[in-house]
């Protein structure tokens, strides 16, 4: 729609790209704004793509002679003209939008006359511009059948949070601070009152998180969300439901930093910190979401692990995934799987610390359960009675039964199942949000006739038990992340496997054809072998 437009956008545009401009954006003030010498519409840098230049302001004159509409309101419509010759190009439906431009502008009839005869006249002029020589029919998604809707990864969390209280007949509450991007689970979840939802906005981030460890002891499924800076904030509570063996789920939005950082901007380096930031020998489960719908399931999944292993459980997504939709079938709630919760029941044989001998995990005895009265805080605790203790040998073995915990969860998740041949040259491993762009790069990369295997980690501490076996099969492991190889360097201090790390830390998610274009690049050098074996790293420009 202008110069400044096209400079930002255009590396999202692939070589013989078509790119649509509207020649009234580049005159003299609009190119020496966006820091242009010369008009990129004249000077042939743009050589390498399909340009179609159209004067929006001219068109839409030409299309609205007949009607008395004001000109300042036919000026307002050009992003809808813009979207009728996409909508030709792409060949998809004009009355959806018409629908909703007819409510969006209820009862103001010469804002919907205008908007949607600037839409049809879009169209038509992109159907008869020799210029666009192709239309593009994309199929339907071939997804199963059922009902869908539109879910953020935000709101896929809570709605995850609210489902998983009601099969663990449990209440809900969530305690947190308000910071970006995770405000919207906040948000989201003020609106679930009526299913017995209980939610504060703390005053700062240690009262977000020591209010849900206080909801945990009280027998409520305890949540506490956040984000980067926030993070850090919590991590000595974090420590204290480690000690006290509470279920509390802690989610994690994760954010471009350090410090503030880019706080709107998406990011994967929060990984270490979800793994070792708190003091002491404090080991905990760590998730990852892998898309925006994902986030529902994994938001389960940590509700299951919390409750069965009396632990809290990190769940990590990201900004990118926390805000952008995708398509989401809706579950048939009665269909899941309920999750119990493992209450103390005989006051003659209760101890605090007493172990599931299965799970490890203690028995949850929550105030008004009489017998079962108990003393919780950050002090060690003895195994079994839980009184306080300092015996040395009594705090190496509680340190060790926490981590026998954490460990025996890895035979409860499901394994690593690898895409495409079981051993062989190269292996992508993805985890979190680089799922779409990794298994999408590797889908044309098999267009081509490449013979490239994939798997995608939900599960990072512990790791699937195959994990290791899974690594060894392949020559060459080659792991993407946003951010300088966090998940890189666990993989090769547990399995002393060489990876190749893939990394960006910009601020924004890899882009399919990126990944796409280093991988070809692994496929095709000759030298690779000397790479690998001196763990050198892909740079992002290579």
């Amino acid at each position: 729609m202008n110069a400044a437009s096209l400079k930002v956008n255009l590396a999202n545009v692939r070589p013989q790209g078509i790119v649509i401009v509207n020649t009234e954006g580049f005159d003299e003030r609009s190119l020496k704004l966006a820091g242009y010498a010369k008009n990129p519409l004249e000077d042939g840098s743009l050589s390498n793509y399909q340009v179609v230049q159209i004067d929006m302001g001219k068109e839409l004159k030409k299309a609205f002679i007949e009607l008395d509409i004001p000109s300042k309101l036919i000026q307002r419509t050009k992003n809808i003209f813009a979207l009728g010759v996409t909508y030709w190009l792409f060949h998809r439906p004009l009355e959806p939008t018409v629908s909703w431009i007819n409510k969006k502008f209820k009862d103001k009839e010469d804002v919907i006359l205008a908007n949607v005869h600037s839409l049809q006249a879009g169209w038509n002029f992109a159907e008869k511009n020799p210029d666009f020589k192709t239309q593009y029919l994309i199929d339907k998604s071939n997804l199963p059948p059922g009902k869908y809707r539109s879910i953020t990864g935000n709101q896929a969390v809570a709605l995850g949070l609210v489902v998983a209280a009601t099969k663990a007949r449990l209440p809900l509450f969530l305690g947190s601070y308000p910071i970006t991007p995770a405000t919207d689970i906040l948000h989201a979840i003020s609106g679930y009152k009526r299913y017995g939802v209980k939610h504060l906005q703390a005053e700062d981030e240690i009262a977000g998180i020591t209010s849900a460890l206080g909801a945990a002891f009280g027998g409520s499924l305890a949540v506490t969300t956040t984000s980067g800076p926030g993070l850090s904030l919590k991590t000595e509570a974090i420590g204290l439901a480690i000690m006290t063996e509470l279920p509390l789920i802690i989610v994690d939005v994760m954010r471009a930093g350090p410090s503030t950082g880019l706080p709107t901007k998406t990011e994967q380096s929060d990984l270490m910190i979800a793994m070792y930031g708190r003091h002491g020998e404090a080991p905990m489960p760590v998730l990852a979401a892998a898309s925006s719908s994902d986030c529902f399931d994994m938001t389960m999944e940590a509700a299951r692990i919390a409750l069965k292993y009396m632990t809290p459980v990190m769940l990590l997504t990201d900004e990118y995934i926390g805000q952008a939709s995708e398509p989401w079938r809706i579950p048939d709630v009665g269909a899941l799987p309920e999750i119990a919760p493992h209450f103390a029941e005989d006051a003659n044989t209760f101890k605090p610390y007493a172990r599931n001998p299965e799970t490890l995990g203690r028995m949850w005895a929550i105030p008004g359960m009489q017998g079962m009265e108990h003393r919780i805080g950050g002090l060690e605790k003895e195994d079994g009675s839980g009184v306080v203790s300092h015996d040395p040998i009594n705090h190496q073995k509680m340190v060790e039964l926490r981590q026998r915990k954490v460990d025996g969860i890895a035979h409860d998740i499901p394994e690593l199942e690898v895409i495409g041949p079981a051993e062989g040259d190269i292996l992508l491993l993805s985890w979190g949000s680089t799922y779409g762009a990794v298994r999408t790069a590797v889908g044309k990369l098999k267009e081509k006739g490449h013979i490239v295997s994939y798997a995608h980690l939900r599960y990072l501490n512990p790791f699937p038990k195959n994990l290791g076996d899974v690594l060894h099969r392949f020559e060459r492991v080659v792991i993407p992340e946003l951010n300088t190889g966090q998940l890189k360097n666990l993989i090769q201090a547990k399995y002393l496997k060489p990876v190749i790390g893939i990394n960006k830390v910009q601020g924004k998610p890899f882009k399919s054809v990126e990944l796409e274009e280093k991988i070809e690049v692994l496929l095709s050098m000759e030298n690779i072998k000397k790479w690998s074996s001196k763990k050198v790293d892909i740079p992002v420009d290579l």
